[in-house]
């Protein structure tokens, strides 16, 4: 038996071998994924379980990582954030060393399969490599929605080359004379983060850690990053602490790419002030294990971003049955059914509030948690993206306007 058909009992037999004749008709073609780091993020977390699973499928699938010095990743962080639409100094020999560390790679890296597939705007220069026949995917991430518009216009002559381009949002599409795509991230219900855990285990990493369970325990994970906006849990925190006696968990790490983490936590460390109630969790890259225990230790999941592309720390909390209180931004909101599967907030005073909502009234938290369960297992599990990249390597040679999954244009 695959390994792979472990996935029946989750999803069922019925989409299992829809994903393995959908695997034998791209037994011609080669695809190679390309991304910036391994380890620590979401696009690392999902090839990681993906490439492996394609290649059991049949899939001549590999992966590529690109190479990149301190000054590069500090660029790609100011592109990342101005194309959530923060203003950034972006100057000239910044953009030519961005360039230069792409050509680079470049000549590192072998792109001669017939769909190369690049994730983010880190690699996205290895675009100008393309041979024909090839095709050539772009999978942006980001909540492009308002980007500032200098990044972007940098960033869109590349953007051209493609053949199609990927989002996860309706709002994140842009103005392109290409085919776009809407594909959502997913999470993988039988990984070390997201598998069933018993209480025992749960009760041993929590004690681990230090994390007492004597209170109501509210928990966020997710990269120390100004858009994910721990100073604001910290303080939607303290709001919620002057009637309710409970902890905040504030779990995550850093990334390879991301140059801003360990300001971040410096600033997050200052604004805890050593309060005993607040728990900051600097975790290793591979921490899957603690996070599926903090997250089924946790009474609320928070996710108070700034700005999002996905956000799979969302889904992952929903799939453990866990009311979540999270931002109305970027694609939150396509996992967040305000009232059915979780409570959307615009601000510090609307995620306290949101927050003593759910710890006053249990009952409503438990539903909340069970019908999340549900959306996620309908809509945001690995399972489903294989297909749908499957379905567009298949088509990739016919063009159209920009299409929805589910056939609706947008």
């Amino acid at each position: 038996m695959l390994q792979c058909d472990q996935y029946a009992t989750i999803v069922g037999k019925n989409e299992l071998d829809e994903l393995k004749r959908l695997a034998q008709y791209m037994a011609e073609r080669r695809v190679v994924m390309v991304n910036s780091t391994r380890i620590g993020g979401g696009v690392a977390e999902i090839l990681n379980r993906m490439v492996p699973f394609l290649q059991e499928l049949g899939v001549s699938i590999r992966w590529e990582v690109i190479q990149g010095d301190e000054p590069f990743y500090e660029v790609t962080k100011k592109i990342h954030n101005a194309l959530h639409g923060r203003a950034e100094d972006l100057t000239e020999p910044m953009l030519q060393h961005f360039l230069d560390i792409g050509s680079r790679n470049a000549e590192q890296i072998q792109l001669e399969d017939e769909i190369v597939f690049i994730h983010d705007p880190q690699p996205i220069t290895l675009v100008d490599k393309r041979k024909a026949p090839s095709r050539w995917i772009w999978r942006c991430h980001i909540d492009v929605s308002r980007p500032h518009r200098s990044v972007w216009n940098f960033l869109k002559p590349y953007i051209l080359k493609f053949d199609a381009a990927i989002s996860s949002a309706p709002a994140f599409a842009q103005q392109l004379g290409m085919r776009q795509v809407l594909i959502a991230p997913s999470i993988d219900p039988l990984s070390g983060k997201n598998r069933q855990l018993p209480i025992e285990e749960v009760n041993a990493v929590l004690q681990r850690l230090g994390v007492p369970q004597d209170r109501p325990i509210i928990t966020q994970v997710s990269r120390f990053d100004f858009l994910k906006d721990p100073m604001g849990v910290i303080d939607a925190f303290r709001r919620v602490r002057r009637s309710i006696k409970c902890r905040l968990v504030l779990a995550g790490g850093t990334a390879s790419d991301d140059p801003e983490g360990e300001k971040v936590l410096g600033l997050v460390k200052e604004r805890a002030a050593n309060d005993p109630e607040i728990h900051l969790l600097l975790l290793p890259p591979n921490s899957d294990l603690e996070i599926n225990a903090l997250q089924r230790a946790s009474t609320v999941i928070v996710q108070k971003s700034l700005k999002e592309g996905f956000a799979l720390t969302v889904a992952e909390a929903l799939w453990k049955g866990k009311p979540v209180v999270a931002s109305a931004v970027g694609g939150i909101p396509l996992q967040v059914r305000h009232g059915y599967s979780g409570l959307l907030v615009h601000s510090v005073e609307g995620a306290a509030l949101a927050i003593k909502q759910l710890l006053n009234n249990p009952t409503y938290a438990k539903q909340l948690g069970e019908n999340g369960r549900e959306h996620v297992r309908n809509n945001f599990l690995l399972t489903r993206h294989m297909r749908e990249y499957l379905l567009l390597f298949l088509t990739l040679g016919i063009q159209e306007e920009v299409v929805r999954f589910d056939g609706k244009p947008f």
